[in-house]
């Protein structure tokens, strides 16, 4: 969420100081949250809830539903679940909570509005999904919320927080929108500065944070229309240090929700979407010290490989008042660096494409994904000439792109943020974006008008990275449930459907696909681990002085270990038909030997990498371990599919 936090001046500790600034995300004061509304001005009719049909899955750049028609994510943030008080003074006066509204952990506006009207009045905005924060601290709340807090819906009274999200969450599905749980904050305290909600294990551990999200998606595994979990929000520097993408330390990013996502899918519920946001922000906002938003920029050597390689959706936030390197601070804390709302329109695409949208428009790659913007906004107030060219510039780019999105916030008090697409007084009169004289109503207006691609979304190749950076990555359940396949070496396998194609000659890294062949193997758990050259046929030295690793006949390479730099292993799949036996070595020690499209992308940046061909699997790894040599992999023994 959007926030210009005053900051205190923590003096003798300039670091720690404008890093109190930082407010790296959407949290806003009372003037600075709002999104976007659909047909401001005619109400659209309550769509059908039968118009698309969970579970919801990617192809390339688009999520589809069941049918395999394309879903846009075209959404709104209800918050309030994840904590409204600002974190000083009495948490029962509404002064010291966000905009003067006191959320009481529940979402915002239930005190004054019937659940029913209130999901009328969301769809009148177009929108069809609705990302919905909580708070780990909601989740174990007992305390029941005071009548007050519900008032307009007399049938939650006596609830818990976690209670009444639950009716939200069913009322939501029921009406047909589709539902991504956000984990927001980990305490009830508004976010996203230097508040105690940094990072995914501020004040618990990693593993309690996957354990609630494990309770989070079975607890609503039974609501089909949920579906998403969206791990963690604008993951961010605390005082002391940095989040990661890939270190593989407490504080990597990449590597807890990897491990998140994986514990979801095999342990909560296999259907949910999984939505990665990049990393919000790290170094300290001082002018000539290190610092910016790195959004998903480091996808582009780094991206993730689910258990279920048609899941993952990467997300990112823009805001006019925060920028690639500026913090979003005023005043004490502010850097020289240019706002997003001080660059040009074709500097913003361009900033756009580089920091978030590379991930949906590089097709092909081993990062290529849906992009869901869940986060962005402005105020209906906002008379600055510079913000509001921004929210334009921004809109067009997501309706001239048919990109995901979702605006902050849905619900707000009228007089208490403006931000809000709707805002509702004490006696439920309905203000905002719905209205004549709300100047987002045009830029909205377009975004949900413009033409976008809609009914069937044709298959399309996938590419997925391996990663044996720190630990093993097995990917594939099949493979899980075998066990550990070669004790104490570092592990990788693809994903169940994919086929290993690439691996690189330092680093580790490995490339699957299903270009070519959709799931060639044969049904059954059946593989083979190969240790020796005992399935190389007489005669058929395809890497003359290397120890080679080859699949038995019409077996294919699944995955690999290694101990160090060293081969240790070759993981085999039977397939389901017969397999070519003509083949090519591909040398990659001291070269890349690749297909010139350079499907899949670096997968191994600043490693020599080698490649099958699209119409090819991989039969065997060949390495040496001669003097000097560390037996890292020097080939591929690739064959025709066919």
């Amino acid at each position: 969420m959007p926030t210009r936090r005053s900051l205190r001046y923590l003096t003798g500790l300039a670091a720690a100081l404008a890093l109190s600034a930082t407010a790296p995300g959407p949290v806003a004061t009372a003037q600075q949250h709002a999104e976007p509304a659909t047909r401001a001005t005619a109400p659209a009719a309550t769509p059908a809830a039968d118009t698309w049909q969970a579970p919801l899955s990617t192809r390339g750049r688009y999520i589809v539903d069941a049918k395999g028609d394309r879903f846009r994510l075209k959404s709104a943030n209800w918050d309030g679940a994840q904590g409204s008080w600002t974190g000083s003074g009495s948490v029962d006066d509404p002064a010291n909570h966000h905009a003067g509204q006191n959320s009481h952990g529940i979402p915002l506006g239930l005190d004054r509005v019937p659940l029913p009207t209130l999901l009328a009045d969301f769809h009148r905005l177009g929108i069809n999904s609705i990302r919905l924060p909580f708070s780990n601290e909601m989740v174990h709340a007992t305390a029941t919320v005071p009548d007050g807090a519900v008032a307009a819906n007399p049938q939650l009274r006596g609830k818990t927080p976690l209670q009444i999200f639950d009716a939200v969450v069913s009322a939501l599905g029921r009406d047909g929108f589709a539902v991504i749980l956000n984990n927001h904050t980990n305490t009830t305290r508004w976010c996203c500065g230097v508040d105690g909600n940094e990072r995914w294990n501020s004040g618990q551990t990693t593993q309690k944070w996957i354990d609630d999200w494990v309770f989070m998606a079975r607890r609503y595994a039974d609501e089909p229309r949920v579906v998403g979990a969206d791990l963690y929000n604008e993951v961010r520097r605390d005082i002391l240090d940095d989040p990661n993408w890939g270190l593989g330390d407490a504080h990597d990013w990449y590597a807890a929700a990897q491990q998140a996502a994986d514990r979801i899918l095999t342990d909560g519920n296999p259907d949910l979407l999984i939505v990665i946001e990049g990393i919000n922000w790290t170094g300290i906002p001082v002018d000539g010290l290190p610092h910016e938003r790195p959004t998903l920029a480091p996808a582009r050597t780094l991206s993730h490989t689910l258990v279920n390689a048609h899941k993952l959706v990467y997300s990112a936030h823009f805001y006019g008042y925060t920028g690639p390197r500026h913090s979003g601070a005023t005043g004490v804390g502010e850097t020289h660096d240019p706002r997003y709302q001080d660059l040009s329109r074709d500097e913003l695409r361009k900033v756009l494409t580089d920091q978030a949208f590379f991930v949906a428009e590089d097709t092909g790659r081993h990062y290529t994904a849906p992009v869901w913007i869940s986060e962005f906004g402005i105020g209906a107030a906002e008379t600055g000439t510079r913000p509001r060219a921004w929210f334009t510039n921004l809109t067009d780019y997501f309706a001239d792109h048919d990109a995901d999105f979702a605006y902050w916030p849905l619900v707000g008090w009228e007089g208490s943020d403006d931000w809000a697409l709707l805002r509702y007084d004490s006696a439920a009169h309905r203000t905002g974006i719905l209205d004549q004289g709300d100047w987002r109503t045009t830029p909205w207006q377009r975004l949900m008008t413009v033409p976008e691609h809609t009914g069937p979304v044709d298959p399309v190749p996938t590419w997925r990275m391996l990663a044996t950076d720190h630990g093993d990555q097995v990917q594939s359940l099949i493979e899980r449930a075998h066990g550990d396949w070669d004790p104490g070496a570092y592990k990788a396998a693809c994903p169940d459907g994919l086929r290993l194609v690439g691996l690189s000659h330092t680093a580790g890294r490995g490339l699957c696909t299903d270009t070519g062949a959709d799931d060639p193997r044969a049904p059954g758990t059946a593989h083979t681990v190969v240790t020796d050259e005992r399935y190389v046929p007489a005669g058929g030295d395809w890497a003359s002085g290397h120890t080679k690793f080859q699949c038995p006949s019409d077996q294919f390479l699944i995955g690999y270990s290694r101990r160090g730099g060293r081969v240790s292993a070759a993981l085999c799949a039977p397939a389901r038909t017969p397999l070519g036996t003509t083949g090519r070595t591909v040398w990659f020690d001291r070269s890349d030997d690749r297909p010139a499209d350079a499907a899949g992308g670096d997968f191994a940046h600043g490693a020599y990498k080698g490649q099958c061909a699209a119409d090819e699997y991989a039969a065997g790894i060949a390495f040496t371990t001669r003097v000097g040599s560390s037996g890292s992999p020097d080939a591929l023994l690739c064959r025709r599919l066919s």
